[in-house]
């Protein structure tokens, strides 16, 4: 008789029919037709809010007497958007129109704000040309002009004389048409805004510090001559007080 064959174990274990044909639905390969399971997706974290640009750099000119609005050397400032006049440190004066104010510093400068004109569109507007004089003794000198780019907003002006009456001018300068005006149907050129000026006059920072050193010093030395005098009152009637007594008689044996 030839032996029985005994039966090859399953490599797997026991599973039951439900888990196996859940297992047998997984292996088998996807068909075109059949839906992609949908994976839930996680929300993507917010970017941190950059902060703004910075403001532009303000292009001006200083022309000296004499040199014309072509010349002059090109240079480059940052503007102080955010600078406020305090009382302590500063003294604002505004012209007449609200749109120009000169904050005169303690340091002997001034910081000239501005707003452009509301009557002159911004793409039409080319700089603005700033003039300055002061009052002398006997006649009023010129400052040196300066020619800002429409992008500036304030400008520092510096080593103002103490006690000295000055006027600044801003004359906001407009593009020229491309056309003739002298052409038939040409735009007429556009008028230029008036100039908006401010008058002011800086105190003499330096007298002011010499005034209050003088009446701390005085204060301290008033103080001082007190101290002194109450200590010589002191001595005198405390210490040398006996030494003023009547003398006394000697006792006889």
């Amino acid at each position: 008789m030839s032996a029985s064959r005994r039966p090859v174990p399953w490599p797997w274990p026991r599973l039951r029919p439900p888990l196996l044909l859940l297992l047998l639905l997984a292996l088998r390969p996807r068909a075109r037709g059949d839906p992609v399971p949908s994976v839930p997706l996680q929300p993507s974290p917010e970017p941190e809010a950059e902060p703004g640009p910075d403001p532009p750099w303000c292009p001006y000119k200083v022309l000296s007497e004499g040199q014309e609005a072509g010349t002059g050397r090109l240079c480059f400032r940052s503007p102080e958007p955010d600078f406020r006049c305090q009382q302590r440190l500063c003294k604002a004066y505004r012209s007449a129109g609200r749109t120009l104010v000169a904050n005169v510093l303690r340091n002997s400068s001034v910081l000239l704000q501005w707003r452009p004109p509301p009557a002159a569109p911004a793409r039409e507007l080319r700089g603005f040309a700033l003039n300055c004089s002061w009052d002398g003794s006997y006649t009023r000198f010129q400052c040196d002009r300066v020619q800002l780019g429409a992008s500036c907003r304030d400008y520092l002006v510096p080593d103002v004389h103490d006690s000295v009456r000055y006027r600044l001018c801003l004359q906001p300068l407009l593009r020229r048409p491309r056309r003739e005006p002298s052409l038939p149907g040409a735009p007429p050129a556009p008028t230029p805004p008036p100039a908006e000026c401010v008058e002011f006059a800086a105190e003499p920072a330096g007298m002011r510090d010499i005034v209050i050193a003088m009446t701390a010093v005085g204060g301290s030395i008033c103080v001082m001559l007190v101290i002194i005098c109450l200590l010589v009152a002191y001595i005198t009637e405390n210490l040398m007080h006996p030494a003023f007594g009547r003398p006394r008689g000697r006792r006889q044996p």
